[in-house]
């Protein structure tokens, strides 16, 4: 049988991917994307010339088994994403799944992802988080915020620029306003940008500044009962907006 590949993209900088995407992309007999178009992009820049075929949310459940009969049949395939690790908040999950089933050999290659630096950059602690994504759009959004208000890990979460502010207002409705929060935005972009502080500190930031290009947004769990006064102290403490600087006042990037 053949094997899958799910291979890492860029989220921003197409200098991240590694020596071996790139060789497994140029390897393998069939290349699936979530958007061809946008995977032109990467494949020209790295002058890979292989067949590739559509494999998104809206056609993943129709298409799955003709790629698991493709990889019984003794085909390679590489599945890629827009951005980021396939089956992270993108397409994947599914075809894993129905290989696993099929005993399909698969194969995750370590690579980007925007939540890592983040979480990282955030200044929160990350030796235990919890991964969310995409919070509901509308039915079960507020059900899940109210599970999560007793999480004590980090929680990092997904959002588009467009609910941005609308996310943070109702983070400070369901955690509380003096909680820390990090908006980062462009992860691995020219404007890359985190903004930290509490959740109004970061709500008083956005009003003034518009938001834009993907968000990862990063909130301290509820450490309330544990937490050293020195600790919630320091946690009102002015929020720092860094572009490519640590500087007292908030940057403007762009």
């Amino acid at each position: 049988m053949g094997k899958l590949y799910v291979i890492p993209t860029p989220v921003g900088n197409l200098e991240d991917m590694t020596y071996r995407a790139v060789r497994l992309l140029g390897e393998v007999d069939l290349i699936l994307a979530e958007d061809t178009r946008t995977s032109s992009v990467l494949l020209q820049h790295y002058g890979i010339r292989k067949a590739i075929q559509s494999h998104h949310k809206f056609n993943e459940h129709q298409t799955a088994a003709n790629v698991v009969d493709k990889l019984k049949a003794g085909m390679n395939i590489a599945l890629i994403s827009d951005a980021g690790t396939p089956a992270i908040s993108d397409p994947g999950f599914l075809l894993v799944r129905e290989c696993v089933k099929e005993d399909i050999e698969v194969e995750c290659l370590p690579g980007a992802t925007a939540f890592v630096p983040a979480l990282v950059d955030s200044g929160l602690p990350n030796e235990k988080f919890c991964f969310e994504g995409f919070l509901p759009q509308k039915k079960g959004r507020q059900t899940r915020l109210e599970e999560l208000r007793s999480e004590q890990r980090t929680m990092v979460f997904y959002e588009s620029p467009y609910r941005v502010l609308k996310t943070l207002e109702q983070f400070a409705e369901v955690f509380g306003a003096e909680r820390r929060v990090c908006a980062s935005r462009e992860i691995s972009k020219v404007h890359e940008q985190h903004v930290r502080g509490t959740i109004a500190e970061v709500i008083a930031h956005f009003k003034e500044h518009e938001p834009k290009g993907e968000f990862v947004i990063v909130l301290e769990g509820n450490t309330s009962e544990a937490k050293p006064a020195r600790e919630k102290n320091a946690s009102k403490n002015k929020y720092k907006s860094q572009g490519h600087q640590n500087d007292d006042v908030p940057q403007e990037t762009e």
